[in-house]
């Protein structure tokens, strides 16, 4: 039987896993091991209690938490909705950063133009949402300029930093609806993307990764991190030409 997860941690009360790229958390038509939650349920076995406390979009990788009782749930999700949860992730975005450090401060709202219905855009009118960045590194590839960025949101929006940093003109490498041509994501759900549209895609997935969760549990300041995956790790890293 093939690996169900990486565990981060585990004890009586938390499922700390890393979740891939390319798994979404919840349960589809094809079977338990096609989503995180049927996947949690396998490991923990018949009867057994599951409850995601956060979610990743099925590209985005790294840290998700799990309840496995249902007083914890209830007290992860307080610390949740009062936003004492901080969340870091790594994102690698399209062009050059000028700024070292900054702040995205812009509503979000659904966007009625767009033929995908779970996309979101900027607008007036819109929820609060904020985000901070910092630049780690800028780097050149044959497909262009990037930069590696250490992302904060500081709200938990849905597709907030995919959305954030594409407002200011840097999506995130691989995103398939927020990085200019949504078409990309329909050939997806649709199965039908090319190979020209995975070279323009250039990552499999989208370069964003939930590499850290910190908050205070049981009188204890936890961290849990998670790596990013080997595609992921070695994009910023330029081998030297033959």
């Amino acid at each position: 039987m093939e690996k169900l997860f990486e565990i981060i941690f585990e004890d009586d009360d938390l499922l700390v896993i890393n979740k891939p790229a390319g798994l979404v958390c919840h349960p589809t038509k094809n079977g338990e091991l096609s989503s995180l939650i049927g996947r949690i349920r396998l490991h923990l076995g018949v009867g057994a209690s599951a409850h995601l406390i956060n979610r990743l979009d099925r590209e985005t990788s790294g840290v998700v938490l799990a309840a496995k009782n249902p007083e914890a749930a209830g007290i992860l999700g307080k610390l949740w909705e009062t936003r004492a949860v901080e969340k870091e992730y790594l994102a690698i975005v399209h062009g050059t950063l000028r700024d070292d450090a900054g702040q995205i401060d812009l509503p979000l709202m659904a966007d009625k133009a767009s033929a995908v219905a779970v996309k979101s855009c900027v607008g007036e009118g819109g929820v609060a949402a904020r985000t901070d960045f910092r630049v780690e590194r800028r780097f050149h590839r044959a497909e262009g300029d990037f930069t590696l960025l250490r992302v904060w949101p500081r709200t938990g929006r849905k597709h907030q930093i995919r959305i954030h940093l594409a407002a200011i003109g840097h999506p995130i490498v691989g995103d398939k609806l927020y990085g200019g041509d949504e078409d990309l994501y329909l050939a997806l759900v649709q199965n039908r993307l090319t190979d020209r549209q995975h070279e323009k895609l250039i990552l499999t997935n989208h370069a964003l990764h939930a590499e850290q969760l910190r908050f205070d549990w049981r009188g204890e300041k936890r961290i849990f991190q998670a790596t990013p995956s080997s595609e992921f790790a070695e994009f910023p890293i330029i081998l030297p030409a033959d």
